[in-house]
């Protein structure tokens, strides 16, 4: 794929298959691509050349579209960008309510999905009085809502203070544990840990894919790919090779603190 504005592909030479149920984190350093391959996967932009299948439906078939954009959701960076009223539930109702169904099908999915992002108490109230997390997991219910089987996020934590990215984090792993497919382009390397399978994209390449406990393993990530190895692995080999801690310790601040032969 290429922009009509550049000199080189966007993406080049990259296959890949996610498994339904799976969590996906896209990684790489700014400009690798990672934004540009998230937006194949709802048919935002189709292939130039090659193919991307989404539940076995090409997404160069215009036919096929409203369909895949049922299937697949997309959660941007900034939840402003798709807010589109003024009243919480009013929000979540807007998908369903385009798909055309009946008022009390509308009604069970808008009180699942507030229920599941933990938004039932904000449901009368205006958006504007939702913090950034608050209104991040708010996108989160509409796509919950349209009854995507898979969710796509373009770094959904970025804009958000610590607070806001553990409520994200915590509402990820629960839709993980719900079957829901995830695809999640991050900067947070901390957040990789949660992620089944990383990818790693460098100049519209697929660089590496595999266990995110591995990638951290491998030498020189920074200096090649941009990716930060986040504090929790480094002070966890720190412990290990002074001998203060066993191999197998989770790198969590839990699971260092009780796996530290001290």
């Amino acid at each position: 794929y290429s922009y009509s504005d550049t000199g080189r592909p966007a993406l080049e030479s990259i296959s890949f298959d996610v498994q339904q149920g799976e969590w996906i984190a896209l990684v790489g350093s700014n400009g690798s691509g990672k934004s540009t391959l998230a937006k194949h996967l709802n048919a935002l932009l189709v292939p130039k050349q090659g193919a991307c299948f989404i539940f076995g439906m090409d997404s160069r078939d215009e036919k096929n579209l409203w369909k895949i954009r049922s299937s697949v959701s997309m959660v941007f960076q900034n939840p402003e960008n798709q807010i589109v009223s003024t009243v919480v539930e009013d929000d979540v109702a807007f998908g369903p309510e385009n798909l055309g169904l009946p008022s009390e099908e509308i009604r069970r999915r808008v009180n699942a999905a507030l229920k599941i992002t933990g938004l039932t108490e904000k449901a009368d109230k205006a958006v504007y009085t939702l913090s950034g997390g608050q209104k991040q997991r708010l996108a989160i219910a509409g796509a919950l809502a349209m009854g995507a089987q898979c969710i796509v996020l373009d770094e959904p934590t970025a804009m958000l203070d610590p607070a806001g990215r553990g409520e994200v984090v915590d509402l990820l792993k629960d839709l993980h544990r719900r079957g829901i497919t995830i695809v999640q382009v991050t900067h947070h390397a901390e957040e990789l840990m949660d992620a089944d399978r990383a990818l790693v994209l460098n100049k519209g390449r697929l660089e590496w894919q595999g266990a995110p406990s591995s990638l951290f393993h491998l030498k020189d990530i920074t200096e090649r790919w941009g990716i930060e190895v986040p504090p929790m692995i480094r002070l966890k080999e720190r412990l290990v090779t002074a001998g203060l801690l066993g191999t197998d310790a989770p790198p969590t601040a839990e699971g260092i603190e009780a796996g530290l032969c001290l």
